[in-house]
Formats: C-alpha cells, sequence, structure tokens
C-alpha cells in the first residue's frame, strides 16, 4: 500500500495528513518522484534525500526533548523537482516556549545551535529576496513551534483574506490556496 499517493494534477500532494517514517518517507513520490527517472530527468531526488536527511536531524532532536507531533511540507509537498526547502511545525505547549525553556533543550542538542524563532536572527541568503533562520540556513528546513488554541497567526492569508493559523496554513498551497497534503513523522519512525 502506498503511505503517500501521487500528486494531483495540479502537482499538490492531495489534501489529507499522512503519517509516515522517515523509511517511509525516502521511498515516497516526494523523494523519488511522480514516476519513471526517464520521463522526468529534471527531478532533484538526491537534493530531496539530503532534505529529509536534515528534517530527520531536526524531528529527532524534537523528538528528545518529548515533542512528538511534527508536520512537514511546503513546496517539498509539491511535484517541484528541486524545492528550496522544507518547511513544517510541531506542536507544544505555551510555557515551555515562552519561557525559552524548549529553545535552549534543543540547542543544547543541536551542534550548530540553529532553535530560535527570533526576528532579528534572520540573515539574507543570496538570490532570496526573505530573509533565512539559522535552521534554514544549515539545514535548508524551517521548522515552527505551534501551541494549540493561541490562535498566533502565520502571515499566510485563505482566499477570503483571514489570517491562518499553522495547522491551516501548512495544508494549503500559497500559490492559490489550493487544499494539499501534509506529511506527519511518525514519533520514534526508524531512518
Amino acid at each position: 500500500m502506498t503511505v503517500i499517493p501521487p500528486f494531483t494534477p495540479d502537482g499538490l500532494l492531495p489534501a489529507g495528513d499522512y503519517e509516515v517514517t522517515f523509511a517511509e518517507l525516502r521511498q515516497s513520490v516526494l523523494v523519488l518522484g511522480p514516476g519513471d527517472p526517464k520521463e522526468y530527468p529534471s527531478w532533484d531526488a538526491v537534493w530531496r534525500a539530503k532534505l529529509v536527511d536534515n528534517l530527520e536531524a531536526l524531528t529527532r532532536q524534537l523528538w528528545q526533548v518529548g515533542i512528538r507531533e511534527v508536520y512537514a511540507d511546503g513546496s517539498f509537498a509539491e511535484d517541484k523537482d528541486h524545492p528550496n526547502d522544507i518547511d513544517g511545525y510541531f506542536v507544544c505547549d505555551l510555557a515551555r516556549l515562552r519561557s525559552g525553556q524548549l529553545e535552549r533543550e534543543l540547542n543544547l542538542m543541536d551542534p550548530h545551535k540553529v532553535w530560535t524563532w527570533d526576528p532579528a536572527s534572520r540573515r539574507p541568503y543570496r538570490g532570496y529576496p526573505k530573509r533565512q533562520l539559522p535552521m534554514w540556513h544549515r539545514y535548508r528546513v524551517e521548522l515552527y513551534p505551534h501551541v494549540p488554541g493561541l490562535g498566533i497567526e502565520t502571515g499566510i492569508r485563505d482566499r477570503h483574506g483571514h489570517e491562518l493559523e499553522f495547522p491551516s496554513a501548512f495544508r494549503q498551497s500559497r500559490r492559490d490556496g489550493t487544499p494539499r497534503g501534509i506529511v506527519k513523522l511518525r514519533y520514534g519512525g526508524q531512518s
């Protein structure tokens, strides 16, 4: 059985949450491509696999500090030959986030100390209009904290102009708001 289905005709992961291990993710259409490699010669499976390796490193750090719900998507969940990165979010509690405890615990594990969401930590990257967080510069992955019920908005709007929280924002295409799927990383999933 295919855990992650083929892309829609619009090039998106079909709407839904797809819970996978890292091994299943590496064997999915999101890494290997939408079909025969001869038909998709510019599909960059090597780059996509590297992004998954980086996502796994960060996700395992989150798991080590007790975070169990981690989601990933962005252009990685589209039929883009060479996505810029992987975007995602994780579910956490407000007290740990607000106090800085979560950030400190994660940075104790990460050799590059990339865990921060402080806007002042964003730096430019050549050819990109948006300043990026340290984790993006090192891993090309950005994972954001989500506190359920808090109502933190993302700057992403639905087709009616309403600002969305992470769960909703990550389940739609930025191009036109079309619903799209998201990957949930199965806790403890093997490499």
